[in-house]
């Protein structure tokens, strides 16, 4: 009986708080709206995970949650034409939230590509966003950023592309994995960039020349591929992402797994990639597989309210095929190749073997950085990084030995920097460094035959310092750099006997920018932007002498080669008019002293690897001018509408030719229908595309070896759609690349020389975020 009562009693006492536990009236309200306009987003979708409770914002922006239990919720809130925006929120009360969306955006072919950058800046600066990049996980980072306005690809084949951002490419540009700059072998045409851009959030693309404050050799352009900060959830959370494509049947699968809790942040990214022979619409290209693993850890502790510190590591690893026509034995057949329709060697059947020709290329990153703020506005970084870069170049070689690699190179490179950052009163901001880089470059004695560059090490030291201002409607920056470097060099000697010949070289590098923006009002800004800077030759342009098979041709440096010395100056114009039409301009100039390109010249020579063209370095005197357009309009609340126009001319002013290699004008249309919800099924988007790309007709017939190819046009169309489930939200989208199965040949695609370009590509996507 004792019991009984006992048992009564405790649970006559303890029903008011069960009653209060389970108190589940508490609201969850807010207002949705424009990052960039404020205005409000109606038709969003928001979904609180736990309870599977979902609302939709008004024409006014507003949502209410209700009846929620007091608890800790994950808050889902997307719409058409942003990246869903997750929030981790601890309930025990109403609570109200504003929450600003990236809307600012302009439909350009299968990415979302924003002229908002949350930095002000007078450089063009326009970045792909996660979404886009998740749409997009069949391409590699080139052909990811070739529907940028203004960037377009330099091929060997489809598996191996570098960007080209206002005609420049290779060494020209600077590009920065997780803040570092990216050391490898960026001279070669055929070599690309060693980055998995899935370990990314956000891959930016700066169109100006005041990029002070990155080590390397730019002329004006930078990219930054930018994994975001691991956001503050004590959960487990990850992102899946799979891939098939119909041409080369390929597959790829990329997981991410990140969790904040008390003690540290860590990310977790992996890569899986693999593909067999492309197809053009009428046959196979043989041994245009590829294989691709990569791996990424990123780690951050915060220490206290003032320091914190992160460590990054990226692994980076592919076997890439190179198409076997474009390898032949004598002059004879290269000189009927160069003419054929179809290359040699052609297979009437589909293989996934990668073999000679070919390339195998390791990369390895480990950044380890720290950051104590000074107060609340003054901050100091550290960051150090080592690479190491191997790449092994694979030949078509006689008597079984096309194992062995025809080039065998090993990089590693040690980065110091040290810089400093203050916000002061007026909207005065100044930013200055020092930075110390150590590369040696050496070629691995297993290849049998001369090597194509020589061994050397590398010292540079640079400092640098950037002064801005910002006011309500006015902003300027003014910076400027030098640097110093030592080249020490151990070389091959071409003439017999063989002895090694060494060179020690030092080079100064003085560069200044300067720009302006101006917002007469909120949604008009005007920027302009100038700039001076110079860039040694590389080693590659200096030494080279020999077979490089990546571009199945032969490579001769010039030792006598000069600094260049470039101007370019850059204004842009963007402006959102009413709540309908998009526009953004940019007009570009750039003149370059002793502008070094590589030169096809008349002459096939005939080794005992094979006959194959000749290449020689040269200089010149070259301007480079060109427009960059893009614009959207919303037709209707579901239909948009998108235009995209890169216009380029490059002149060798010393012999008053054209400048080869320059990207021929194209043309980008798209038409992109939108549903917000139906039933289950939210963000409903089809979209038709047309991409025309012009004759490089600003060439003359002794330039090249084959006559520029003509005009074509690509036809693409894409629908894509989401569901949230529980506590994941899929996301499924289907593309068709040139639908109608042309037969093409791009000026800018080294194997245009032997075979036709793509066909019609089918590509099936899943992401999953949990």
């Amino acid at each position: 009986m004792y019991n009984k009562h006992t048992l009564l009693f405790a649970l006559f006492f303890l029903l008011p708080f069960f009653s209060m536990a389970q108190d589940c009236t508490v609201t969850i309200s807010g207002q949705i709206t424009d990052l960039s306009t404020e205005e409000p987003i109606s038709y969003a979708t928001i979904f609180l995970k736990e309870v599977s409770k979902g609302a939709i914002s008004d024409s006014s922006g507003f949502f209410l949650l209700s009846d929620i239990c007091p608890g800790n919720y994950h808050l889902d809130i997307s719409h058409i034409g942003c990246e869903t925006t997750e929030l981790y929120l601890e309930i025990s009360q109403d609570t109200s939230l504003i929450v600003r969306m990236d809307h600012n955006a302009q439909l350009l072919d299968e990415v979302i590509v924003s002229g908002a950058h949350s930095k002000t800046s007078s450089q063009e600066v326009q970045a792909l966003n996660e979404k886009s990049i998740s749409e997009n996980t069949d391409q590699n980072l080139a052909n990811m950023l070739d529907n940028i306005s203004g960037v377009s690809t330099l091929r060997n084949g489809n598996g191996i592309s570098k960007p080209i951002i206002h005609g420049l490419y290779g060494n020209r540009i600077t590009i920065l994995n997780n803040g570092i700059t990216q050391n490898g072998q960026q001279w070669g045409i055929d070599h690309s960039p060693e980055i998995d851009p899935l370990v990314a959030n956000k891959i930016t693309v700066i169109k100006g020349v005041g990029v002070l404050e990155y080590q390397g050799n730019s002329l004006g352009s930078v990219i930054l591929v930018e994994p975001n900060k691991i956001e503050n959830e004590p959960h487990i959370h990850g992102k899946a992402r799979y891939f098939f494509e119909s041409n080369g049947l390929g597959n790829g699968l990329n997981l991410q797994f990140q969790q904040h809790n008390k003690k540290i942040a860590w990310r977790a990214v992996g890569t899986l990639k693999k593909s067999g022979d492309k197809r053009s619409p009428d046959y196979f290209l043989r041994n245009t597989g590829s294989a691709e693993a990569n791996i990424a850890l990123q780690l951050e502790k915060q220490f206290s309210e003032s320091w914190n510190s992160d460590i990054y590591f990226s692994s980076f690893n592919t076997r890439l095929g190179i198409l076997r026509g474009s390898h032949i034995g004598n002059l004879t057949d290269l000189e009927e190749a160069l003419n054929q329709d179809q290359p040699f060697f052609t297979e009437p059947d589909f293989a996934y073997a990668i073999e000679a020709p070919s390339q195998q290329v390791n990369h390895q990153l480990l950044k380890v950085h720290t950051q104590y703020f000074i107060g609340s506005n003054q901050w100091i970084d550290f960051s150090y990084a080592g690479q190491l870069d191997l790449r092994k170049e694979y030949d078509v070689r006689r008597s079984g030995r096309s194992d062995e690699p025809a080039l065998s190179l090993k990089q590693f490179s040690n980065f110091l920097e040290a810089k400093y950052q203050g916000d002061f009163r007026f909207g005065l901001k100044v930013k200055t460094g020092i930075q110390l880089s150590r590369i040696a470059n050496t070629n691995i004695p297993e290849t049998g035959v001369l090597p194509l560059i020589p061994d050397y090490i590398n010292y540079k030291t640079g400092v640098f310092g950037i002064l801005s201002k910002k006011s309500e409607k006015l902003f300027f920056e003014l910076g400027g750099r030098f640097d110093y470097q030592d080249r020490r060099i151990a070389a091959i000697s071409i003439s017999l006997p063989r002895e090694i010949v060494r060179y020690n070289t030092k080079f100064q590098n003085l560069s200044t920018s300067g720009g302006i923006v101006y917002n007469p009002i909120p949604t008009i800004k005007l920027a302009a932007n100038i700039g001076l800077a110079s860039r040694n030759p590389e080693i590659n342009e200096l030494y080279s002498n020999g077979l490089h098979q990546g571009v199945s041709g032969i490579e001769e440096g010039n030792p006598d080669l000069f600094q260049e010395k470039s101007f370019k100056t850059t204004f842009s114009f963007e402006g959102r008019f009413g709540k309908k039409l998009f526009f953004e301009s940019l007009v570009y100039y750039q003149s370059i002293s002793d502008y070094i390109f590589l030169a096809p010249q008349d002459e096939f020579r005939l080794t005992i690897r094979g006959a194959f063209p000749v290449f020689k370095y040269e200089q010149t005197d070259a301007q480079i001018y060109g427009l960059d357009l893009s614009t959207t309009f919303q037709v209707s609340d579901k239909l948009q509408a998108a235009l995209k126009y890169s216009y380029i001319k490059g002149l060798d002013q010393t012999n008053n030719i054209p400048l080869i290699f320059m990207p021929p004008g194209n043309i980008f249309t798209a038409l992109n229908y939108q549903i917000p919800k139906v039933d289950n099924i939210q963000n409903l988007e089809f979209q038709i595309n047309n991409k025309w790309v012009f004759e490089q007709g600003n060439l003359l017939p002794f330039q090249d070896y084959s006559p520029a190819p003509p005009a074509y046009n690509l036809l693409g169309a894409k629908i894509s759609a989401e569901k949230q489930f529980s506590k994941t939200r899929l996301n499924i989208y289907l593309k068709v690349d040139n639908i109608l199965n042309v037969s093409y040949r791009d000026y800018l695609n080294r194997q245009r020389y032997f075979a036709d370009d793509l066909g019609v590509n089918f590509i099936l996507g899943i992401n999953m975020q949990f």
